[in-house]
């Protein structure tokens, strides 16, 4: 009786953290998603000075460009600083952010305070990472980022949906900030009051920490990395985490592109009027979730933590249905059960990276920093695709557009398999990670 108590106490407390790391990265997305709600509103008001379709659009890439940016600062940040105090910083600035842009009264105001809020959002995700890593044991990554990495996709619809809402009820773009700040700022004082950095702080053992760690080594210690050179020269000296980029770089670059031209393709393919295409459009992301739950179950319980062979036949599945996009559609129902395949295979696999793979492979002390390189590669890689996806589209249709997406799926199970043939398949990997005890 007196075994399990302390572990029925940490039970206790890990629902406690991945609870209010769920709903307050999911927060967040009320001080990202409002921009493109209120993107006609700010036209309207703000045309006759210039800001048009082209300036929102330029403000959104500078935000990216910052987010990327932030990623790779703040993952660093993260680790030294700990997760909770990192995924806190990072709502605090972003309500701050928010309030500047919504007193803004021109497009400078608005691409500084744009630029400053994508930053600081960067700080979310490695703090999220960050405190993970310190609650949950080695032998459950997969599950519990599968789980945390819906709260994205699930900020994403309750954002929109909240804030679609307030814009209905009459409240203007300058209301809709200002209340969207408002209970990102709730959200905020309750995750104070609700997170620990780790189970030390309430005086619960340390869960287990990933045998396969770049940072696991007889003399690692808990706590902060000891220098900067210490936390970095281990991630550039591996080439498990170098071909985690090329992975990252890959899989981010299908993810974007489809997130983003899925509506249209379904207009001008399946010939769907604009508001069915963007409905429909959500089975990509409805697949995509039972994609990242099921991923994280079986890399977990069935593959000894292995995630290489699921990149593999993910990676190698969305050649032929990639393939068969670049063919004509005859009606709408093959194009709503292709997009619908794409999210069943690729999205399980893309969540891996800045959340299981990055636990696998920064540990307690490295995790944050991990996932802020994985990300920052990732942006390149979609940004990348964002716009050659267009580019083909527009001159040449969504034939080639399509034939290019699987020629990158090709090379990325390529580099998957490489991943799981040179690092996966090692005995001290095979050993490191046991199944489910």
């Amino acid at each position: 009786m007196l075994a399990t108590q302390p572990r029925t106490t940490l039970q206790r407390w890990q629902l406690r953290t991945a609870a209010s790391l769920f709903v307050g990265y999911s927060a967040y997305y009320l001080c990202r998603s409002n921009l493109a709600v209120v993107a006609p509103l700010l036209i309207r008001e703000f045309g006759s000075r210039g800001l048009n379709k082209e300036v929102l659009g330029q403000i959104a890439s500078v935000g990216v460009l910052f987010y990327a940016a932030g990623k790779v600062v703040n993952g660093v940040l993260g680790d030294f600083l700990g997760g909770k105090k990192a995924f806190l910083l990072g709502m605090v600035g972003a309500v701050a952010a928010t309030v500047v842009f919504g007193l803004g009264q021109g497009a400078g105001v608005f691409f500084a305070a744009w630029a400053a809020n994508r930053l600081v959002q960067s700080m979310g995700w490695a703090g999220l990472v960050k405190t993970t890593a310190n609650w949950f044991s080695y032998r459950a990554y997969g599950r519990i980022m599968g789980l945390l990495s819906l709260s994205y996709l699930v900020g994403d619809i309750a954002a929109k949906l909240v804030l679609g809402h307030l814009l209905a009820l009459g409240v203007g773009w300058r209301g809709l900030f200002m209340t969207a700040a408002a209970l990102l700022a709730g959200v905020a004082l309750a995750n104070w009051l609700s997170l620990r950095g780790s189970p030390a702080e309430v005086g619960l053992p340390v869960p287990a920490a990933s045998p396969v760690s770049l940072f696991a080594s007889p003399e690692a210690v808990a706590g902060p990395p000891a220098s900067l050179g210490s936390l970095l020269r281990p991630y550039f000296r591996s080439p498990a985490f170098l071909l985690m980029l090329v992975l990252s770089f890959g899989l981010t670059a299908l993810r974007e592109a489809f997130s983003f031209w899925v509506p249209t393709y379904l207009v001008e393919a399946a010939h769907l009027s604009e508001s069915a295409a963007s409905q429909y459009s959500a089975l990509y992301s409805v697949f995509g979730m039972v994609s990242i739950l099921g991923a994280g179950y079986l890399s977990d319980a069935w593959l000894r933590g292995q995630r290489g062979p699921l990149i593999v036949a993910a990676c190698l599945g969305l050649v032929p249905v990639l393939l068969a996009m670049t063919r004509p559609a005859t009606g709408s129902l093959g194009p709503l059960l292709l997009i619908s395949l794409v999210g069943l295979l690729l999205l399980g696999p893309y969540s891996f990276l800045a959340g299981a793979m990055s636990l696998d492979f920064g540990g307690q002390q490295g995790a944050a920093t991990a996932s802020g390189f994985v990300d920052a590669v990732g942006y390149v890689g979609g940004t990348g695709a964002l716009w050659l996806t267009g580019v083909l589209a527009q001159r040449q249709g969504w034939g080639h557009a399509f034939w290019a997406l699987a020629g990158l799926a090709g090379a990325t199970a390529g580099a998957a398999l490489v991943f799981y043939r040179t690092q996966e398949r090692r005995p001290a990997f095979a050993a490191g990670v046991p199944a489910e005890e």
